[in-house]
């Protein structure tokens, strides 16, 4: 048992252990919401001396019992890998979430099809050690304010979409019903998380209502009059915040950004004749010297699945959720194994092409692709 296993090595720990390291795991425990702020604070105010601090986390954390005694563990042996080994603790990373039995079937990767993908050059690298810090940032607005504009259904969204990134290897990070700039906060926060520098790649899914540009905040209402700061948060700002320069541990690695919610007011229909067809009509280098800093693409490595096209609605039932994330659950069950993520955001588009109720029409849509490489999920590897 992880608790009986601090037990064991408290003293040599206390006697180990230096300040940083203490509010390192303090951090990281607080994030896996073992600790709350307050018992944090308490273990960095109430004691003196390092020894003092070391003895009131290893205490706190043990009284909680072997699950968040093995989480302590963990982040030890990822923070000091050789002050792990020196106290003689077991090594047990945890194990990557169940998959989905249909996903386990049909959705596993085996190792010799992993090996081939990447041999072929074109692929952004994947490991099974960097699977192991995937992680995903999760928002869902379902309740507002105004309650009027509550997204029945959303919670379904939310269950099948925590669902899928978990059978993906992706930690969850997850938040419900934020303002605007509550989600904006969110986002910086995920910026900074401690895995980034060794995952993969990310995801970023935000469900609320939305608009052209933006997703609507708990808050939100229609300010006609102009004189009040509407409650949304900007698109633009998920690439602002996790582009090289304002997060430099995700450069050259996939961000998948996927939003849920309108773009506009209009419907998705026009009515056309058949067979009627309609055609869309550098600088000088010298003075240049290298120094200390290199320039790199602003934005690159993003790929987006957005619910529908600019101006339009879209759809959600309130029984199943919307149809976005329901196409995208499908589709990627069956095919995240073997095809990457753009083609599988292509199968997932196709399948709007059969949604059709009267005259409503909904069309997901691809936006602000700057991959260089082919990125597969390789579930199961």
């Amino acid at each position: 048992m992880a608790d009986k296993e601090l037990a064991r090595v408290r003293s040599k720990f206390v006697e180990k252990v230096s300040n940083e390291l203490i509010k390192q795991l303090l951090d990281d425990l607080l994030e896996d919401r073992v600790l709350n702020d307050g018992q944090k604070d308490s273990v960095l105010e109430e004691n003196n001396s390092r020894a003092n601090k070391a003895r009131a986390l290893i205490d706190t954390v043990k009284m909680k019992g072997d699950l968040a005694s093995r989480k302590m563990i963990d982040h030890l042996q990822d923070r000091d890998a050789e002050l792990h080994f020196e106290l003689g603790l077991s090594s047990g990373q945890p194990a990557q979430p169940a998959a989905d039995p249909q996903m386990k079937k049909e959705g596993a990767t085996s190792e010799a099809s992993w090996e081939e993908k990447m041999k072929a050059g074109d692929v952004y690298p994947v490991s099974q050690k960097s699977i192991r810090y995937r992680v995903a940032l999760l928002i869902t607005n379902i309740k507002f304010t105004n309650e009027n504009m509550n997204r029945d259904g959303a919670e379904k969204d939310e269950e099948n979409m925590d669902k899928l990134l978990n059978d993906l290897g992706y930690e969850v990070v997850k938040h419900r019903n934020l303002t605007g700039q509550a989600i904006n906060d969110a986002v910086i926060e995920f910026s900074k998380h401690r895995k980034l520098k060794e995952t993969d790649s990310v995801m970023v899914v935000i469900m609320s209502h939305g608009k052209l540009g933006a997703v609507l905040g708990v808050d939100w209402k229609n300010n006609i009059s102009g004189d009040e700061k509407p409650d949304e948060f900007l698109i633009d700002n998920i690439y602002m915040h996790l582009n090289p320069e304002k997060c430099p541990a995700l450069q050259n690695k996939p961000k998948i950004i996927i939003i849920q919610g309108c773009r506009g007011e209009k419907g998705g229909s026009v009515f056309v004749r058949d067979a009627l067809f309609c055609d869309d009509a550098s600088a000088a280098e010298e003075n240049f010297e290298e120094d200390t800093m290199r320039a790199v693409n602003k934005e690159k490595d993003f790929i987006s699945l957005l619910s529908c096209t600019p101006d339009t609605v879209s759809y959600r039932q309130r029984d199943l959720g919307s149809l976005l994330i329901q196409y995208l659950v499908e589709v990627l069950k069956i095919d995240a194994q073997k095809d990457d993520i753009e083609e599988l955001f292509r199968k997932v588009m196709k399948r709007f092409e059969d949604f059709a109720m009267n005259t409503r029409r909904q069309m997901a849509t691809k936006d602000r692709v700057t991959l260089t490489k082919r990125f597969y999920f390789f579930p199961g590897l």
